[in-house]
């Protein structure tokens, strides 16, 4: 069984992602082919925003995002403390302090009460200024944008939505990737939308930050990539997968909606004997990961234990709290205790989860979880 079968999804849709692949090679416009433009203007489409601008990675993106804004030493930015290290490492880079916030414990998603008590000590015991709220749409599930953005709009803060988890989620008809003032998701293989290799984007409504960012993400160019106006840094989407973004476009819908059939055959099945996912009223997850909790780290032990010696595949995202990592260890403003995150990352375990996974591999997984912990 896998994790994420990529294997099985190319074996369906092999033809076309292979005559798209064929294009680029035939063409052997490898960097900056029509592709990418193609693809920008579709993602844009589909997210439902005026621009959308294609760049190496996910992570690129976000430090992309925070260039755009001239995000800089003295300023402060809040990040959810339980979420893949890019999220926070993008602030030290641009000479930003990340102050990390604690979560909400069903959706895991960035808790607003802590947040804008974390802004509120930053503002009153500190000197740096609160600029910006990431705001991570983890496991698939669109953060509380309402919120953050009245919370934002109280404080004179910027949104930058974090959906690299997250493209294909949903609030009532809107779509992720257009809830921030700047949004960006990642390509990366195992992601709900993946490349084949590394990729990412940027989406936001504003003409003059997404003339920046297509400056920035081109080692800061002016008219041409001789004409350097600013520096910047070199993240740019090859063509080839553009390319293979451009088929998998063609079916990303119906994947999603395969995930969320699978969540709930998961749910149904494990509801009543561990934690499962909470998806709130008027969300859609994208389930970039289907993730249950435990009683505690001893039974997360003994469930994957279980798990592995019935061939299936489990991992834990995350198995350290930001504020905990030794990278933070210097510059960290710590505004707020972070006591759900710290509890949830020794107890949550992520399962298989994928738009192909058939009934009897679900069932296979519950039965396995039901034999270590009933």
């Amino acid at each position: 069984m896998e994790f994420r079968d990529l294997k099985r999804q190319y074996q369906i849709h092999k033809e076309a992602i292979d005559r798209g692949i064929q294009e680029v090679i035939d063409s052997t416009h490898f960097i900056s082919g029509g592709q990418v433009a193609q693809l920008e203007e579709k993602l844009a489409q589909y997210v439902g925003v005026k621009h959308c601008v294609a760049c190496a990675n996910g992570t690129d993106a976000l430090q992309l995002a925070l260039m755009a804004w001239e995000v800089t030493a003295g300023d402060a930015v809040f990040v959810p403390d339980f979420t893949f290290f890019s999220s926070g490492e993008v602030v030290p880079l641009v000479g930003a302090v990340p102050v990390f916030v604690d979560i909400d414990a069903d959706t895991y998603n960035i808790d607003c009460e802590s947040l804008e008590k974390a802004i509120e000590y930053v503002i009153h015991h500190t000197d740096l200024r609160p600029r910006v709220i990431v705001a991570v749409n983890l496991f698939g599930q669109p953060a509380d944008f309402n919120k953050i953005r009245e919370i934002a709009a109280k404080y004179d803060m910027l949104v930058l939505e974090d959906a690299a988890q997250g493209f294909g989620g949903m609030i009532g008809k809107e779509k992720a990737c257009s809830f921030g003032d700047i949004a960006t998701t990642s390509f990366f293989p195992a992601k709900p939308l993946g490349c084949y290799g590394d990729g990412g984007a940027i989406f936001t409504d504003d003409d003059a930050w997404t003339e920046r960012l297509r400056s920035l993400h081109v080692h800061g160019k002016g008219g041409d990539k001789y004409d350097n106006v600013r520096i910047g840094m070199n993240s740019r989407l090859d063509t080839l997968q553009a390319a293979v973004l451009l088929e998998k476009m063609n079916f990303f819908e119906e994947e999603v909606e395969k995930c969320n059939q699978a969540a709930a055959k998961y749910t149904e099945r494990l509801q009543s004997i561990v934690k499962t996912p909470v998806v709130l009223d008027g969300m859609r997850s994208s389930w970039a990961q289907y993730t249950i909790c435990l009683k505690d780290a001893k039974e997360r032990e003994k469930v994957m234990e279980q798990l592995k010696k019935d061939g299936i595949p489990s991992a834990v995202y995350y198995k350290k709290p930001m504020h905990l990592q030794k990278a933070f260890a210097e510059g960290l403003a710590e505004a707020v205790s972070c006591v759900r995150t710290e509890d949830i990352c020794g107890r949550c375990v992520s399962l298989p989860m994928h738009p192909y996974l058939q009934d009897a591999e679900i069932e296979a997984v519950c039965e396995s979880i039901e034999r270590a912990v009933l």
